[in-house]
């Protein structure tokens, strides 16, 4: 995927007072890579998440719109695209939105939640073979087959964190958009978590942008790093790069955070 020079904000009902929530951003992610996004809360990273992940003026509540720049995901620019072209694009994108284990459908059992994107692109799709790939997912999320007919106010939190990750893997995606994956969980089930999604793009090798607030998690997810500040990047590059020669207060501040955290580990 490819940003330039792109802006988002969000609808406002006064004009002169539009909310811009991504100003003038400009990288790549080539195939096979992981971006690391990561900034505080408000620092426009959720949104640059929802925009590659083909959220964008789709016109529900909380979709932001283009404003500046182009963004094309996979050869496809989303600022003109038809609605029948982004719903083939979003066969090819995986998305995991922030909390996406609380967001489960509770009248469902876990594999039908994990099955709910087949069927939404294919009522008629073949049950044996989305349950065995239901399965299949079931397993490479560590969970117990068992899990499959369970609910998920029977699951744990960080149990149903890993079901919202097979569920956005389902489609065999080439593109994972992960929005703060670890986000209120247990913080000894964090790594895990991470660990999951590393071994995942590892072993299936899609792109993906993952988002994140956990500094402990930028280490551990990929070396390429974005770092967000009130909606612009403020250093993109190798991790180790652009926190030894950090130009933007923000950066030095990230750099000290991380340097202490390495000492209270070693």
């Amino acid at each position: 995927m490819s940003a330039r020079d792109l802006s988002l904000r969000y609808p406002s009902r006064n004009p002169e007072t539009r909310s811009v929530a991504v100003n003038g951003l400009s990288f790549d992610i080539a195939e096979g890579e992981v971006l690391t996004v990561v900034g505080e809360s408000g620092s426009g990273k959720s949104t640059l998440a929802k925009a590659v992940a083909l959220q964008a003026e789709t016109g529900a509540y909380g979709s932001p719109l283009f404003s500046g720049g182009l963004l094309s995901v996979m050869g496809v620019e989303l600022r003109s695209v038809s609605r029948r072209k982004r719903d083939r694009l979003s066969l090819r994108v995986g998305y995991l939105p922030q909390d996406a284990g609380t967001h489960l459908n509770g009248r469902l059992t876990i594999g039908e939640n994990i099955a709910e994107p087949i069927f939404v692109r294919d009522r008629r799709f073949n049950q044996r073979e989305a349950a065995e790939a239901v399965a299949t997912l079931i397993d490479t999320v560590r969970l117990p087959l068992a899990t499959m007919n369970r609910y998920p106010y029977e699951l744990s939190k960080g149990q149903r964190q890993r079901v919202a990750i097979a569920r956005s893997m389902i489609l065999e995606p080439q593109l994972l958009v992960a929005d703060d994956p670890t986000a209120g969980i247990d913080i000894n089930a964090r790594a895990a978590i991470l660990d999951l999604i590393v071994g995942l793009q590892k072993e299936r090798a899609f792109s993906a942008l993952l988002v994140t607030a956990d500094l402990a998690a930028v280490r551990r997810i990929s070396t390429n790093v974005a770092v967000m500040h009130r909606g612009i990047v403020v250093g993109i590059g190798e991790l180790d790069e652009v926190l030894s020669d950090p130009w933007h207060p923000y950066v030095q501040g990230l750099a000290h955070s991380l340097a202490e955290l390495h000492r209270e580990q070693h």
